[in-house]
């Protein structure tokens, strides 16, 4: 059986994870490569690192930061936030990443992903997605607006009509709507070649009021690569329920946490315990 694994996130801006509720107001929680370690010491099974200001500051990601991280940890290192293109992928790569997240980039030119998939690998790819609900009666294009965004390799230029989708995708930072649907565009980034999609829902982002089960079955009925869920983990049975393959679970792989485990409510370990317990196949903690 594929085990779910549990990712912390460490949100940063000028050098010190941060954690906010809806994108805004954010509160210090700490340096990267301490909070690091202690997720390590927990036993996470991966851990993802975000420069959440450096697409909106117009600006290269902390390598430096990335680089002094990736060396205190020995768990796989996903890291996003600024990349531009194929040589910002390189980059971090190089700079200790196992994994490239990228959001920004990809709606500005899809073909991105497609090139970083044939020549650096779809197992080193991550899509970030930042999602929000909509108004009933918006019309959303699976992956193309107005504003200079071209259209994926081989996807559809017919609008969403009212009532057919509920999720516009955000971007730099969440600061800027797209008009592009999220599950069309999800769709069309896995065809392109990324080997997973991390789903943030923007409307439960730092709530702890649980993960939006819709948009992720949405999605991950949608594609054939990994879901990591993300916004609104408040307790191991969110987590749970994210993870859960029941007709009303998230059907995701993979579940992220930040407010949880940044401000000490509750530990790695302590969640994959209760998780063993519910009856999620996680990796056991020693």
């Amino acid at each position: 059986m594929l085990l779910k694994r549990i990712i912390p996130c460490l949100d940063v801006a000028n050098g010190r994870v941060v954690k906010g509720v809806q994108y805004v107001d954010h509160v210090d929680a700490g340096d990267p490569v301490e909070v690091a370690q202690m997720y390590d010491e927990q036993e996470a099974d991966e851990i993802t690192f975000l420069d959440i200001t450096a697409s909106h500051e117009e600006r290269r990601i902390l390598f430096d930061v990335v680089t002094r991280t990736a060396e205190s940890v020995f768990m796989p290192l996903t890291v996003g936030g600024g990349v531009r293109g194929l040589q910002d992928v390189r980059d971090l790569l190089n700079a200790g990443a196992d994994k490239v997240s990228i959001m920004t980039a990809a709606v500005h030119d899809p073909d991105l992903v497609g090139d970083a998939a044939v020549k650096i690998g779809s197992a080193n790819l991550v899509v970030a997605i930042d999602a929000r609900r909509i108004a009933e009666d918006a019309v959303l294009v699976p992956s193309e607006h107005g504003g200079g965004v071209e259209r994926p390799r081989g996807a559809s230029l017919a609008p969403v009509e009212p009532g057919q989708s509920k999720w516009e995708v955000c971007t730099h930072g969440g600061r800027r709507p797209t008009g592009i649907d999220a599950v069309g565009w999800a769709r069309a980034m896995a065809e392109a070649g990324a080997g997973e999609i991390l789903l943030t829902s923007m409307d439960r982002d730092g709530t702890k009021r649980g993960y939006d089960l819709e948009i992720l079955r949405a999605v991950t009925d949608a594609i054939p690569i990994p879901v990591i869920a993300s916004g609104g983990g408040g307790s191991a049975e969110d987590l749970a329920a994210a993870l859960s393959d029941a007709p009303e679970g998230g059907h995701c792989q993979a579940a992220l946490a930040a407010s949880i485990f940044h401000f000490k409510e509750t530990t790695v370990s302590e969640v994959k315990r209760k998780l063993l317990a519910l009856g999620v196949p996680v990796r056991a903690p020693c």
